[in-house]
């Protein structure tokens, strides 16, 4: 019998243990945006905040953008937030217009974000009960499925009117965050958000969902009560 490719159902090669094992030889970077270098043009960007320690392991999330969006786009709404808490933000960018699994399936976008995943463990430690998958629109439905097939890495996800899950098996147990906007002109709340939820607590994750009064889009309340989730605050 043909062995079955994990990947092409969402499952990373990257484990929590390589993770825990690699040692940041490469050395801290300046504060600041800092390209990775996966792509000339629709590259990562790490953001570090000011003053991290230099030893301790640092909580990190990751912010995946919406369709037609690119990192700049979704990181001015969490670099104050990594500032004032201390923790790293890396924003990834899609290889297509948008995620691979919202055209047809994981792909490119997957082993991108696991070498990206790697740059980042080769500069800091990072804190494996602080590595959150986050993401709005398309980016929240990316990460509610890649989050929740690979939770023994992701500690938490975080969707921001996000849109659907595709999810094949389901590994460890994120704490997870979904909030959307009651009037989401794109998303309706009902076959999205609401739907998501439902899911998610039937079948057993602690999930901590938000309606709120707006449109589609990133809410600055919202991304302060997401954070206070991430963080344990």
């Amino acid at each position: 019998m043909a062995e079955i490719d994990d990947a092409l159902f969402g499952r990373m090669a990257l484990t929590s243990a390589e993770l825990a094992a690699t040692a940041p030889l490469a050395g801290p970077l300046m504060p600041g945006r800092h390209r990775l270098g996966l792509s000339g043009e629709r590259d990562a960007v790490l953001f570090v905040p000011g003053g991290l320690p230099a030893d301790a392991p640092l909580p990190l999330l990751v912010f995946f953008h919406g369709a037609g969006g690119f990192p700049e786009k979704v990181l001015p709404f969490i670099e104050q937030h990594a500032e004032r808490h201390q923790f790293l933000v890396l924003a990834p960018h899609s290889t297509f217009i948008t995620w691979d699994i919202v055209i047809g399936g994981h792909g490119p976008d997957l082993e991108r974000l696991q070498t990206a995943l790697r740059l980042v463990a080769s500069h800091y430690r990072i804190d494996l009960a602080q590595l959150a998958l986050a993401g709005f629109s398309d980016g929240a439905s990316y990460a509610l499925s890649v989050g929740v097939t690979n939770g023994d890495v992701a500690s938490h996800v975080i969707a921001f009117s996000g849109g659907f899950m595709n999810v094949f098996s389901q590994h460890g147990a994120p704490a997870i965050f979904i909030a959307h906007g009651l009037i989401d002109e794109q998303l309706p709340i009902d076959s999205s958000a609401r739907a998501n939820a439902r899911s998610l607590q039937a079948a057993g994750y602690d999930v901590r969902y938000v309606e709120f009064n707006g449109l589609h889009l990133i809410a600055a309340p919202i991304v302060t009560m997401a954070v206070a989730f991430f963080l344990g605050r």
